[in-house]
């Protein structure tokens, strides 16, 4: 569930877990809304889906009725009602509510807050079948439940801030490249027109060499603004990489970027096992990333005319490890104090750094040009084959 990186996925198989465990009517998961402003069914077992629950138990609040779970909430400790199912059954202000709780049938509830670092954040309700009472033991496997759900939630704000980091960081060096690149052609191409339209708007004859040449300038410096475009369109959306994987999205990489450049850009794959593709999602995104930016700057920097890329998952035992080597013939890395470098190798170093990695530059050895690697250690597989079962002695 936690691969899925879905939240309600995760927090709505918690619920069904707790109501099998415990024989409960049914059980909720709710989180607070970005803006701590209201909440959110997130996860469900036992009652039927109903978009608006909060919003219902707003109206029945409205009415004068007692939510006990925003008692929990607010102040951080389990709140336990006796026949609370007969109250609401009966009491005319949980009419909006009542039909959405009456089926499966329950008597008492319970609520217990989600709390991150001492921080609420949700909570969760456990509506308990006829005939069982809530006791010490039962509000412990309820507390305890509520803080793997809480945990859920902590990893999945994580997640989405890792996301926009990473969201931060791309529109960014689109930014730079846009106006490294796109921009100042576009200006140039503006000048050229700029000064047609002036010598025009003065009556003279315009030599037509002249316009020959503004006119073949005009049409370069659009190709070129137009190959820089569908570089970055390549970039930012590499169908490949969710469709095939990173070795075929690294592959189409280098085909686009020779089809625009020139550059000679040639990919190897050492992947005994074919188990490149079974790589988490997330790690190949950057994994591309990195390998994007450095081509990006073999190219516009180097002055050479030839990229190399190495992608390679090796083994040593149960250990893995994924490495990605991009190497140019260009005219070598420019002196800097090590760790400093411009955005980009600040990117490429932080994509590393979220995998426990490392990322490194260097001159090639005994060759003109630099080297870039990327080197991410891959959580160890259990040995494969039959495993033989320990001894039980005479039982």
């Amino acid at each position: 569930m936690a691969a899925e990186c879905s939240l309600s996925s995760t927090l709505d198989a918690l619920a069904k877990e707790v109501l099998e465990a415990d024989a409960l009517a049914s059980v909720q998961i709710l989180t607070v809304n970005a803006a701590g402003e209201s909440f959110q069914v997130m996860g469900t077992a036992g009652f039927g889906s109903t978009p608006d629950f909060f919003d219902l138990l707003i109206a029945c609040m409205e009415a004068g009725a007692e939510l006990r779970m925003i008692d929990a909430f607010t102040s951080r400790r389990p709140v336990v009602v006796p026949h609370r199912y007969a109250t609401v059954m009966t009491d005319p202000v949980w009419e909006p509510i009542r039909e959405h709780m009456r089926h499966p049938e329950w008597d008492w509830f319970a609520s217990v807050p989600l709390l991150v670092r001492g921080e609420p954040v949700g909570v969760l309700n456990a509506y308990f079948a006829p005939g069982q009472e809530i006791g010490r033991t039962a509000l412990d496997f309820l507390m305890a439940m509520g803080e793997q759900a809480a945990q859920a939630v902590a990893y999945a704000a994580l997640l989405e801030r890792e996301r926009e980091v990473a969201r931060r960081e791309e529109r960014q060096r689109l930014a730079r490249d846009l106006h490294d690149s796109v921009v100042q052609q576009v200006f140039s191409m503006g000048m050229q027109v700029e000064s047609l339209g002036m010598l025009s708007a003065r009556g003279a004859v315009v030599d037509s060499a002249y316009v020959t040449r503004v006119a073949q300038e005009l049409a370069g410096i659009s190709k070129a603004v137009l190959g820089d475009l569908r570089a970055m369109v390549t970039d930012l959306h590499p169908t490949a990489l969710s469709d095939e994987g990173l070795p075929a999205a690294v592959r189409t990489l280098a085909a686009v970027t020779t089809g625009r450049t020139g550059f000679e850009v040639c990919v190897t794959v050492t992947d005994q096992d074919d188990e490149l593709g079974d790589l988490e999602s997330e790690l190949c995104e950057d994994a591309y990333r990195v390998v994007a930016e450095a081509l990006h700057n073999s190219v516009k920097h180097s002055g050479g005319s030839l990229v190399t890329i190495d992608l390679a998952l090796t083994r040593r035992g149960t250990q893995r490890r994924l490495t990605c080597e991009i190497a140019d013939d260009g005219r070598g890395l420019p002196e800097q104090p090590a760790g400093e470098g411009g955005f980009g190798m600040t990117a490429m170093r932080e994509r590393a750094a979220r995998w426990d990695g490392e990322l490194t530059t260097s001159a090639r050895p005994s060759e003109r040009g630099a080297l870039v690697r990327l080197a991410i250690p891959l959580p160890t597989l259990l040995p494969a084959g039959p495993t033989r079962r320990p001894s039980l002695g005479n039982s």
